[in-house]
């Protein structure tokens, strides 16, 4: 934390060095990421739309975020409020420091644990849970925070009680720390997460074009369907029973013939779109294990699972602005801050100190507005949270 002058036998003009503005924005940001992040949790935990393995991790940032805006903003503002001087215990700055490391950690953790998770999802669909939080999905949210917390935790245990420390200042002290931690927190995180994110659009890119192929062979396949069904009714005489319909090989996860022959015109007009793999087994088992079922239930559970993945495909789409966002705001901070422990003769002041530190908790604020203008549903609870106060 950036910090001026003053030793304590000085005397420092009441207000001369008071930064208002310092003040004035820390609390304004504060409020907005509070109710920011709050209505991230809030309206996953109540919109059944937004109860998606996706939101869920989005959730767990937002919780980072919340903590950083309770925990260690207001005393990060209230030291720049006084000129950047500490006028609280050392105590209290460590636990600070303690904090601020984890929760910056467990911000970008989050990141990575989300691209890891969509990397899965893209890689092997039949095995991804879409609709419930699994053990692996807790394991890998546990693993996230513990880890977020095994980084900053050297603070707490006593490494920055270095000789003649400055009690006017609040900082990590120990050069090798501060490197230590900025390359496990960011340096190694950011690289590995970016190539998650190259692999799963790819990914994604190519399940596009197999399904735009995969339509317009559907398409000719039902109209030659619709042919073999309405040709015999032609020919043959009222009173003579239908011949069956020839046997066609196909796709398990296209229309029943019974479906096709009473709503041809509807899955013509309405394909469904989906980012999984159709579930064969589930399929096979459907088909021989309950052959008596509704033919209109099973559309149905097509149809509902195609939500789903609809919904995950926009989730998608948010994340990269999500992962953007965050290495604008926390770049500058992360190479001003390694740049100080490494290079003695560079000239970094604690006025630069200051701005990278202040764009780095900026980002806390930007991922609820980047869902409200990126995400129609998250958006649209929103809108209908606010006009209930309104």
């Amino acid at each position: 934390m950036p910090a001026n002058l003053t030793g304590s036998n000085q005397t420092v003009p009441p207000n001369t060095d008071y930064n208002f503005p310092a003040l004035v924005f820390g609390i304004l940001l504060i409020i907005v990421i509070i109710c920011g992040n709050l209505l991230v949790c809030l309206s996953v935990y109540t919109e059944k739309a937004l109860k998606t393995t996706t939101n869920y991790f989005i959730v767990s940032l937002a919780v980072a975020d919340l903590l950083l805006a309770v925990l260690v903003l207001p005393l990060f503002v209230y030291a720049e409020f006084q000129g950047g001087v500490w006028a609280l215990s050392m105590f209290i700055c460590d636990g600070l420091m303690t904090m601020d490391v984890m929760l910056c950690t467990a911000s970008i953790f989050n990141l990575c644990a989300i691209s890891i998770d969509r990397f899965i999802a893209v890689s092997i669909p039949l095995n991804y849970n879409r609709k419930h939080v699994d053990q692996r999905q807790v394991l890998l949210l546990s693993a996230t925070w513990i880890s977020a917390l095994a980084v900053a935790s050297p603070v707490i245990f006593g490494i920055n009680d270095v000789p003649q420390r400055d009690p006017s200042t609040c900082k990590l002290e120990d050069d090798n720390y501060v490197v230590y931690s900025s390359v496990c927190s960011f340096f190694i995180p950011c690289p590995i997460m970016l190539l998650l994110y190259c692999g799963m659009f790819r990914g994604l890119r190519r399940w596009e074009e197999a399904r735009k192929a995969k339509l317009r062979g559907g398409v000719q396949a039902r109209t030659k369907l619709q042919r073999a069904v309405t040709l015999p009714h032609l020919t043959v005489p009222p009173q003579a029973p239908p011949p069956s319909p020839p046997v066609v090989q196909r796709d398990p996860a296209d229309v029943r013939l019974d479906e096709l022959a009473r709503f041809p015109a509807g899955y013509k007009d309405g394909p469904i779109q989906t980012l999984a793999y159709p579930d064969r087994r589930y399929a096979h088992g459907h088909a021989h294990g309950h052959g008596h079922a509704h033919p209109h239930g099973h559309a149905h559970l097509k149809k509902k699972r195609a939500k789903i993945n609809g919904r995950e495909r926009k989730a998608m789409k948010v994340l990269p602005v999500v992962v953007g966002a965050f290495l604008f705001c926390w770049t500058p901070f992360f190479v001003v801050h390694t740049m100080r422990a490494l290079c003695r003769s560079c000239n970094i002041t604690p006025h630069q100190m200051s701005i990278v530190t202040w764009l780095g908790y900026v980002n806390s604020a930007l991922n609820p507005i980047i869902y409200t203008v990126f995400n129609t549903e998250f958006r649209g609870f929103f809108q209908k949270f606010l006009h209930s106060f309104c």
